[in-house]
């Protein structure tokens, strides 16, 4: 009996949208450009498809940074131990101090300023509006622990401590990052009403 063909004939099939975000994030964490056609080429991709996946290159850069904060937040989260607001401001100064430390962010706000300043702190944008649900999920499940009562909803509260993050951080005036992190802890934990150190 004859086999019957499994597949399509012609190219085998062509690499996935993780497989590019990957070599994204790759490129990214080497300080390196994040180049949409050189990324599809390696991986066999039509351009077509890279802008089916991610439209932009802006979008797939805001893709890159978002599912990176959400892991670190997520590990940090899970290394810290403990409860209730010192676990939270605990992770959040960690990831601060993550971000002020990453070569690739410092790249890429000297080498596109206002393109990465837009894509990191735009409420209509992927990063910010990711990161402050990853925050308020924090915090909501402190919360449902009976380990923390914050001063407002946790949605706001999180909104509140990102875009304070963003203030400290990133210098609009300057191209690079600020990386104000003991001015910022401060603050935060003054938010959270976690006594000073």
């Amino acid at each position: 009996m004859a086999q019957v063909a499994t597949r399509r004939p012609g190219r085998p099939a062509a690499s996935t949208r993780q497989a590019a975000l990957d070599l994204a994030t790759e490129r990214f964490l080497a300080s390196e450009r994040v180049d949409v056609q050189a990324i599809a080429r390696e991986l066999g991709l039509a351009r077509a498809t890279m802008h089916r996946w991610f439209q932009t290159r802006e979008l797939l850069l805001g893709e890159v940074l978002a599912t990176l904060a959400e892991g670190r937040i997520q590990a940090i989260r899970l290394q810290t131990g403990g409860s209730g607001p010192q676990a939270l401001i605990e992770t959040i100064d960690r990831f601060n101090r993550e971000v002020a430390a990453t070569r690739g962010l410092s790249t890429l706000l000297a080498q596109e300023q206002e393109r990465a300043l837009r894509i990191l702190t735009s409420s209509a944008g992927v990063v910010q509006p990711r990161v402050v649900a990853i925050v308020a999920r924090l915090i909501d499940a402190e919360m449902k622990a009976g380990t923390y009562e914050p001063p407002t909803p946790p949605d706001v509260l999180a909104y509140a401590l990102v875009r304070l993050g963003e203030a400290f951080l990133y210098n609009d005036a300057i191209v690079g990052i600020r990386g104000d992190t003991e001015r910022l802890r401060q603050v935060e934990a003054a938010l959270l009403g976690v006594p000073a150190r």
